[in-house]
């Protein structure tokens, strides 16, 4: 008998292919000294993908895994950095020091290959 196992939904399949990158980029950070603190954190504007630490300084990560760095760029909007910005300054106002902590928004791009490639300060703040 021949028992036949459905594939991924569409859905799931994006789940799975960004969970992977996340995974990729968080042993990216932690190679390079930093820690993990939150994965996936949700805030009023959405969800942040990684927030990593090293010493005083906080990280917000967007990951984008598309087939190729392009593909993932564009997938970038306006409206999305503004929701990160928002949910950024709710995981703040946690912090000791509140908004007044040191902390960047950095992207990150996963290509098909599973190639990483980072962009620091990419919202230009902190």
């Amino acid at each position: 008998m021949i028992t036949r196992v459905p594939s991924p939904s569409t859905g799931q399949r994006a789940w799975l292919a960004g969970d992977a990158a996340e995974d990729i980029v968080a042993r990216h950070y932690e190679r390079r000294g930093y820690a993990l603190d939150r994965r996936r954190w949700r805030g009023r504007g959405g969800e942040i993908d990684l927030i990593l630490r090293r010493g005083a300084l906080v990280v917000f990560v967007e990951v984008k895994q598309s087939r190729d760095f392009a593909r993932a760029a564009q997938s970038l909007r306006p409206a999305q950095m503004q929701r990160l910005l928002q949910s950024a300054e709710d995981f703040l106002g946690g912090e000791p020091c509140g908004s007044l902590t040191e902390c960047r928004f950095d992207v990150a791009f996963v290509d098909g290959g599973g190639i990483c490639e980072i962009v620091e300060n990419a919202l230009g703040q902190g």
